[in-house]
């Protein structure tokens, strides 16, 4: 009887908020149910399921909602969806703390010029360039 009312008393009391990770929360619900099953309570994926959703901190009740929309008929599916959306979130944090958005880097103020060693122009070493150019200073006699 004393097992059976601690266990009733934490399955009141659960609250996924008190938890650091979805995986801590599921834990702890899953010890409560043993207990209750050894104590031959009879916990169902339904009962787990509102137990959750009832759970959400009340900034979440948007989220809630969808959750429940979902329609799952387990708690294992709920669970894995969670999961899930929990570590998609983590890699979105991740990606935006290597490099918060509209700070993607401005191309080279010279990117556009070409180095002269990568032309496709072909310079003969004779006259060109040198001089003031075919006739050498020379001036067009008539």
């Amino acid at each position: 009887m004393v097992l059976l009312h601690k266990a009733m008393y934490d399955l009141r009391n659960l609250i996924i908020q008190d938890f650091k990770s979805v995986d801590e929360h599921n834990s702890a619900l899953f010890k409560i149910v043993s207990k209750l099953k050894l104590c031959g309570e009879d916990i169902t994926d339904k009962d787990m399921l509102e137990k959750t959703y009832s759970t959400f901190h009340t900034s979440n009740v948007l989220l809630q909602q969808q959750y429940r929309e979902k329609g799952f008929t387990t708690y294992a599916n709920l669970i894995s969806c969670l999961l899930l959306a929990k570590q998609n979130n983590e890699l979105l944090m991740r990606t935006g703390q290597l490099r918060p958005p509209g700070t993607n880097p401005l191309p080279e103020a010279h990117a556009a010029v070409e180095d002269k060693k990568e032309s496709n122009h072909v310079q003969s070493d004779s006259q060109h360039g040198r001089g003031r150019g075919k006739w050498h200073g020379r001036s067009v006699r008539g």
